[in-house]
């Protein structure tokens, strides 16, 4: 039997209606599908065979015309269900399901526009690196200036010189975290894509590219 195969776990019999009663009183789940036109359970029916004691009891009922009787389940324990019950189950799943589809779309879209998002701020990686060698740079010429005066003064000790080294990279950072902070928040790929430009043409960074360029080549 197909039903036994797939639920090797669960105790199937099938039964004419001869032998209806005797499946009832020791099943927990009872199928009715049988072409009578009147019903073969109902709850006189089920109190005039003992079977109106409480004891928990699923009637199911997928027979056009109806087998059981609704009044079945004023009995204590005992819960009819009919096609009808049936598709609205069925229905209320397809939308709990349709809702988690929804919900998973949702999910989705959210984590590929999160990709799309880093992927895209990856664009702007070579033009913060640009940007904090240019500062260093000019940081690094400014220096040599100040530590060339400095060191002339006797009153300057080498710790007091690394103090101006700390406080210049210090005061770079500050400088450069607003511009950088700003190139990543970027959401859209237009936006990172003007901030970018913004960034080069401010600083100049394309300027400073050509002439590595140039001066490779003359190398």
């Amino acid at each position: 039997m197909e039903l036994q195969e797939q639920f090797p776990d669960v105790d199937i019999e099938i039964v004419l209606e001869d032998g209806l009663w005797d499946v009832v009183g020791r099943s927990d789940i009872v199928y009715t599908a049988t072409s009578s036109p009147d019903y073969v359970i109902d709850k006189a029916l089920l109190e005039e065979h003992g079977q109106d004691g409480g004891r928990p009891l699923m009637l199911v009922d997928i027979a056009v015309p109806r087998n059981i009787g609704s009044d079945s389940g004023e009995l204590d324990g005992v819960k009819p269900y009919n096609v009808d019950d049936l598709k609205a189950v069925v229905a209320k799943n397809t939308a709990m399901r349709q809702r988690e589809m929804i919900e998973a779309e949702n999910l989705l879209r959210e984590e590929a526009d999160s990709f799309i998002g880093w992927r895209e701020s990856l664009s702007a990686i070579p033009t913060i690196n640009q940007l904090q060698e240019r500062a260093n740079m000019f940081r690094t010429e400014e220096l040599k200036k100040c530590t060339r005066k400095l060191s002339q003064n006797d009153n300057f000790t080498d710790r007091e010189l690394e103090a101006v080294e700390r406080l210049s990279r210090g005061i770079v950072n500050k400088m450069l975290h607003g511009p950088m902070s700003h190139l990543r928040k970027a959401e859209s790929v237009e936006k990172k894509q003007a901030a970018l430009s913004e960034l080069s043409s401010m600083f100049r960074l394309d300027d400073e590219q050509g002439a590595r360029g140039r001066g490779r080549r003359r190398r």
